[in-house]
């Protein structure tokens, strides 16, 4: 079992930046590929960020390539979102994934506004 814990959300201005951190429980952190995922009122929830959890390879949704960037600190049990350059499209909420084979675990998201 593992539990996930966001935060780092708030409000920001189109242009402003956000970090976003997700605190896991247990010690076998490393051994779970983690993902960023956002859902905007209305809207399907959709993957944002990708690391893998050997080698950490990266992946993104093309709208925010360039724009954000996840790692991971296994020695803190973290994974994180930075995100840069925020627009008004970036508004939902923001959801940690842990996945282990056919395991996944959600964490319960945190808000992110982006407003002027």
């Amino acid at each position: 079992q593992v539990q996930l814990v966001e935060s780092g959300g708030g409000l920001v201005q189109p242009g402003g930046s956000l970090r976003l951190s997700c605190a896991a429980s247990g010690s076998t952190f490393s051994r779970y590929a983690m993902s960023w995922y956002r859902q905007a009122p209305g809207k399907e929830r959709d993957m944002v960020a990708h690391i893998t959890s050997a080698y950490g390879s990266t992946s993104y949704l093309d709208s925010v390539k360039g724009r954000f960037t996840i790692s991971r600190d296994n020695a803190k049990n973290t994974v994180y979102l930075q995100m840069n350059s925020l627009k008004l499209e970036d508004t939902a909420v923001y959801y940690c994934k842990a996945t282990f084979g056919f395991i996944n675990y959600w964490g319960q998201g945190t808000q992110v506004t982006v407003s002027s």
